[in-house]
């Protein structure tokens, strides 16, 4: 069968210092195969500006596709909707056509075994997305709150009590236009909440058993932090081999990392947790309706050491490290207001960070962002 191409001879590839990798699927396609993914391209408004070649490895071949976007300077995702005149926050099929988009001008290949696989990525970056603006939630490094459908105990976790469904209940715990207040989290947790509702919808809609698996596991034991990394996600993008500063895929879960080493010792301050929601945005589950840009986290997190405090705070009997907020959003607005000042500090924020331990001459950006493993049936990479 034809394959479409660019649509005219004046649309270019990115160029960002490599040669875009895009999506690759595994495995000879059928004509029926192939014309179902162009039909979905085309659905989403894309298929004229994706491309699609063939390569064959060791373990067989596959086929990749590529988007074409008028050239533009480094790889920035934050302008993707208005180049392609999407209104992902009104529409679920433009906030689709976002992540595919980013997709297809990955650095890196994305590989997926099947069609069927990359449409439920796709998806569950949609519901990660649409969970992390719904999200709202109390900041709080110590206490840990939950709707009376969850128990707590220090061998389990938070763990469902029976009769409680997965999805309704944490929609409950994050959501408060459905529960009607917040409850406490730190900002880790609070991306791994977000994540395993996303991804219970997924389940819901490709793989119920694997639904049916994951409830029963929450009703025994919360799989979280190091574990929950391990089981549900993967990386894309290393120290040896990093994606560009400005490159996120939403849905994408990331980590800004504090590099001034006194205050990345007090408690929740080390770093960031975020989901990239498109459209230049990351989560504020503390302020929703104030995402956060790469700017705004950048400054924020640059002035944490000027809200370094090493007295006893309010309520405190002893002296302790502890952030001063009312410093910080003071410092960020200063900053802020100063373009020569606010682009001082992104010249020292908006580098990779230094590896684990070292506090040098690194900034606050990751070098690689997470994704969610394998949900189909037939390809199932989660680990339970």
């Amino acid at each position: 069968m034809s394959v479409p191409t660019a649509q005219a001879a004046s649309v270019a590839v990115l160029d960002f210092a490599g040669e875009m990798a895009g999506v690759r699927i595994r495995g000879a396609w059928s004509e029926e195969d192939q014309a179902r993914c162009w039909r979905w391209l085309s659905e989403h408004g894309l298929g004229g500006r994706v491309t699609q070649d063939s390569s064959v490895d060791d373990e067989g071949p596959w086929l990749r596709f590529r988007l074409s976007l008028p050239q533009s300077p480094g790889l920035d995702t934050a302008g993707l909707a208005p180049v392609l005149q999407l209104a992902p926050d009104d529409s679920d099929r433009d906030l689709d056509a976002e992540i595919l988009a980013a997709l297809l001008l990955s650095p890196i290949p994305f590989d997926f075994p099947s069609l069927d696989e990359w449409q439920s990525a796709v998806r569950l970056r949609r519901f990660i997305v649409q969970a992390g603006r719904r999200t709202v939630l109390a900041f709080d490094t110590e206490q840990a709150e939950r709707p009376d459908c969850w128990r707590w105990s220090e061998s389990t976790g938070f763990i469902l009590l029976p009769g409680h469904d997965l999805i309704p209940s944490l929609e409950q715990t994050l959501w408060p236009d459905v529960s009607g207040r917040l409850y406490s989290f730190s900002c880790y947790r609070a991306t791994e909440y977000v994540l395993l509702l996303a991804l219970a919808r997924e389940l819901q809609a490709s793989n119920p058993a694997a639904l049916a698996a994951l409830q029963a596991q929450w009703q025994r034991k919360a799989i979280q932090s190091g574990a929950f990394h391990d089981a549900f996600l993967h990386e894309y993008g290393s120290l040896q081999a990093p994606l560009p500063p400005r490159y996120y895929v939403p849905g994408d879960r990331l980590w800004f990392r504090n590099p001034h080493e006194p205050s990345a010792s007090v408690e929740g301050y080390e770093g960031s947790w975020v989901f990239y929601l498109g459209q230049g945005r990351f989560t504020n589950f503390w302020k929703p309706d104030q995402p956060y840009t790469l700017t705004y986290k950048c400054v924020e997190i640059y002035h944490w050491r000027h809200g370094l405090r090493q007295d006893a705070p309010d309520g405190a009997s002893a002296p302790r490290a502890w952030m001063d907020e009312s410093i910080v959003e003071a410092c960020v607005a200063e900053t802020l207001a100063d373009p020569l000042a606010t682009n001082q500090v992104l010249d020292r924020m908006v580098r990779l960070r230094d590896p684990a331990g070292v506090y040098d001459q690194g900034g606050c950006i990751d070098a690689s962002r997470e994704a969610v493993r394998c949900v189909r049936p037939e390809t199932f990479g989660l680990n339970l």
